[in-house]
């Protein structure tokens, strides 16, 4: 039996040891609950609002683009496109007239005079211009157009035909291979307006290719907010970058914005030279953020 002297001796033996316990199993840290794991696959609810939209970076909730199937070789219509002319019928075309005769609609209802041979189209002198039945506003448009190999005439006078956007802005086209004429009257360019960046132009005879992105002008009610916008590229390389439009087009002069429809027709010109059409199509744009539709 262990005396009553030697406790207070065993009590200051232990004690140092006990402290020692009591202080790691102070310094041991509780278990923390595991934090949840966020899914970012989708996207994210709290980074920053982008300025001037109801988006965050990343947003989860932002709408997705709606899916287009590009077409199996460069140059032809995508999923989303409006063929206007693929080579086999006018069936979209009727004749026509561009803002410069002062009338309009500047579609009809007669069918076309135009030549249909080997899928391409080709101007029949004296026959007029030729429209769309589509309208269109803001657009991506593809054309291939070729002036004949045995092209005469000089300057305005060989190869010349062009497009009018809304039938009321030209973008003009012409034999522009070694064949001198005003700045602002070359293939590709703007037509009395803005020469291309640059002359991309090939041999007559030869296929060429302008795509097209149009910004239609926007009105509200007669005044206009905003002005009409190209971009262009011809054979691959760019003419105009977003370039704005002064106003409609006309030979030897100035135009006005005038109020217009939102939507219009494209026309074809007759300069009474026999160039060549094919693979003609055009695509409406949308916006950015359109609400998703199931299925696209």
């Amino acid at each position: 039996m262990q005396s009553k002297r030697s406790l207070p001796l065993i009590v200051a033996a232990t004690l140092p040891l006990a402290i020692t316990i009591a202080a790691g199993m102070a310094q041991t840290p509780a278990p923390s609950k595991k934090a949840a794991v966020v899914d970012r696959t989708l996207g994210y609810n709290d980074t920053p609002m982008l300025p001037g939209l109801p988006y965050r970076v990343h947003d989860i909730k932002r709408p997705h683009p709606r899916v287009v199937t590009p077409a199996a070789h460069p140059g032809a219509a995508p999923s989303d496109a409006t063929v206007l002319f693929d080579g086999s019928d006018l069936s979209h075309w009727t004749k026509g007239k561009s803002h410069l005769t002062g009338m309009q609609p500047f579609h009809g209802t007669e069918k076309p005079e135009w030549k249909l041979e080997n899928g391409y189209l080709e101007v029949v002198p004296g026959k007029g211009d030729i429209a769309t039945k589509d309208a269109f506003g803001d657009c991506q448009l593809h054309v291939e157009w070729a002036v004949p190999a045995d092209a005469a005439g000089v300057s305005q006078g060989r190869g010349n035909s062009g497009i009018f956007m809304m039938g009321r802005y030209e973008i003009e086209i012409l034999d522009s291979y070694n064949n001198p004429t005003y700045a602002d009257g070359e293939a590709g360019a703007i037509y009395g307006q803005w020469p291309g960046l640059v002359n991309p132009s090939t041999k007559p005879g030869e296929w060429q290719t302008f795509d097209i992105v149009w910004e239609a002008p926007k009105y509200q009610g007669d005044k206009l907010v905003k002005p009409a916008y190209l971009t262009l590229f011809m054979n691959g390389v760019v003419l105009h970058n977003r370039k704005e439009l002064m106003s409609p087009t006309k030979h030897a002069g100035l135009a006005v914005y005038e109020a217009q429809p939102a939507e219009d027709v494209i026309v074809l010109q007759n300069h009474n030279n026999k160039v060549r059409f094919r693979n003609i199509w055009a695509r409406r744009l949308g916006t950015y953020d359109e609400p998703e539709t199931p299925g696209r």
